[in-house]
């Protein structure tokens, strides 16, 4: 979930175009030491290549790629425009630019979450009568102040991935503590955790938790970076669970699920993006019994014109703003309905004309991109895009 504190939020600021607007972002986040002097420069340089708007009222500026060496460390920085600030390439308004400092691709936990704010009816009217810094994250999070217990704290710091450990027991002290130091659980807790043996899941994933010492809903998961054994079994993923109400019950039905249908190795195998993807996303299409599963894309029928096909990424830093707003323009000629699927991510088709939903498939380079078009211009769509993506949408594959 996206960590935000009110030292995060500037509520109230005005702009008379989007660049003034990221020159005031970039200087907060270098004002926070979040990146270096400079940083500026690629967060304009990106915004030249394709507008960070997402739709609804809210931008998401943020660097280049020749930029992220100038990033100290991963952050965000929350600007309010009451009045609005042109974004979008139709002329569209912001009135919230999230400012990125990413190092690699953590902007695509955030854009995860915004796909469920974006998918509010009312969000633009929602963002322009914010009046404190609580609205702001509130609309942003969903978390309502410090101590709502409804939520369920999985982020990318509490995904700790290739850990070198000897042992089982290592890796459960590891997210005890981590859990601990989030205050999630007690002493009790981590007691009862390092005194009882995890529950294998299968596929090497072991469960540890404790019916003692819950103070709120969090998940540590931590994965080795070397064969283990336990009892015999495998050893490659432990995840460890902090419950104190029902709000954990979607993401260990999700967990079931895997483990009923024997998908389990998506968590081994998959980067944090797809973790969370699997353990937090609500859309009935997320199924974990249906992912990787191209079942999960419907074909119609010869009569309906759909047409179907599938076409590998060779962009080196993968599907980020600038291919995905080229992907979205070649969408947008024609009147076919296009959708596309990351089949080496959730499965889950998105439709081809969002630039948000697009950039958040998590597309690499390597993944297989599954698009389907529907309508009297199905093949020439297909065409188009098939021949972007095998020119690397200009970026080439080196």
């Amino acid at each position: 979930m996206l960590q935000l504190t009110q030292d995060d939020i500037y509520l109230n600021q005005q702009a008379d175009n989007k660049q003034e607007a990221i020159k005031q972002i970039a200087h907060a986040l270098t004002e926070k030491k979040y990146v270096e002097e400079g940083y500026v420069n690629g967060m304009l340089e990106r915004e030249s290549q394709a507008a960070t708007y997402l739709g609804s009222g809210i931008a998401i500026p943020h660097g280049t790629t020749t930029t992220r060496h100038l990033v100290k460390k991963t952050g965000v920085q929350v600007f309010c425009f009451p009045e609005g600030v042109a974004w979008g390439d139709d002329g569209e308004k912001a009135y919230i630019a999230i400012g990125i400092a990413a190092s690699s691709d953590e902007h695509l936990t955030l854009l995860r979450q915004l796909t469920h704010v974006l998918g509010d009816d009312d969000i633009e009217t929602r963002i322009k009568q914010i009046q404190t810094k609580q609205d702001a994250i509130t609309l942003l999070t969903g978390k309502k102040d410090e101590t709502d217990d409804e939520s369920v704290t999985l982020n990318d710091s509490l995904l700790l991935l290739d850990i070198p450990a000897d042992d089982l027991a290592t890796l459960q002290a590891l997210n005890a503590s981590r859990l601990k130091y989030i205050k999630a659980i007690d002493t009790q807790f981590v007691i009862n955790a390092l005194d009882n043996k995890p529950y294998h899941l299968g596929n090497g994933v072991w469960l540890n938790d404790s019916h003692e010492g819950n103070l709120k809903n969090a998940i540590v998961i931590s994965r080795v970076s070397d064969d283990l054994t336990e009892d015999n079994l495998p050893v490659k993923m432990l995840l460890t669970i902090a419950s104190k109400n029902d709000a954990i019950n979607p993401i260990m039905n999700r967990l079931a699920s895997l483990s009923y249908h024997q998908q389990l190795s998506q968590l081994v195998k998959g980067d944090k993006t797809q973790i969370l993807s699997l353990l937090m996303d609500d859309s009935p299409q997320s199924n974990p019994s249906k992912t990787n599963d191209t079942s999960t894309i419907q074909e119609p029928s010869a009569d309906d014109a759909t047409q179907v096909r599938e076409f590998i990424i060779i962009n080196p830093n993968g599907i980020h703003t600038r291919p995905a707003s080229m992907l979205v323009k070649i969408a947008k000629e024609f009147n076919s309905k296009i959708s596309i699927a990351n089949l080496d991510g959730t499965g889950k088709p998105v439709s081809a004309t969002s630039l948000m939903k697009i950039v958040t498939l998590g597309a690499k380079k390597g993944h297989r991109l599954q698009v389907i078009a529907k309508g009297e211009d199905a093949l020439q769509a297909l065409d188009a895009i098939g021949q972007a993506i095998a020119d690397g949408f200009g970026e080439g594959s080196e």
